[in-house]
């Protein structure tokens, strides 16, 4: 009989999902010289978050309440990654003459903007968020990612309920 995997063997799993991906990532930026755009940058904050949780909760080893609570964190950072990912994917498949225009870069935003200004502008994208540049098995960057963030919030929405 196969057993269940322990929430700590899960936790693991999750963790080494999100250090995958930011080593993929850092593959893309650093030897393929793809440059992230906002919506990108905060797909990868969200990923770190929950690899953050997934860390915490490995060196922490909660009962069966602190488990369900680091589940419900990873399933906020989660949905949240998902939802980023989720609307970068749809202004990749947008008409060419409905994307948004293309603004100013992250760094130069945060700089001259207020936080919350900045962060409305990163959350509707850019005509930079609706170029596909890199692309595995026929999949973008962010259909990867919301398929990542869809995979790390099943496995959390089963943590949270299993006990």
């Amino acid at each position: 009989m196969v057993s269940l995997p322990t929430a700590r063997q899960l936790n693991l799993l999750q963790l080494l999902l999100c250090v995958a991906a930011m080593g993929v990532v850092y593959y893309l930026d650093g030897v393929l010289g793809l440059q992230p755009c906002p919506l990108c940058m905060t797909q990868r904050l969200f990923l770190l978050l929950i690899g953050l949780v997934c860390v915490a909760a490995l060196l922490h080893r909660p009962g069966a309440a602190g488990r369900r609570g680091y589940a419900l964190l990873a399933i906020l950072f989660s949905t949240a990654g998902g939802a980023v990912a989720g609307r970068h994917v749809w202004l990749q498949y947008l008409p060419a003459d409905q994307v948004p225009a293309c603004g100013p870069s992250l760094g130069y935003m945060l700089d001259t903007l207020p936080f919350s200004e900045t962060l409305k502008l990163v959350m509707l994208g850019d005509g930079n968020c609706a170029q596909v540049t890199w692309q595995l098995f026929g999949l973008s960057i962010p259909e990867l990612s919301l398929l990542l963030f869809g995979t790390l919030l099943a496995i959390n929405l089963w943590q949270s309920v299993r006990g």
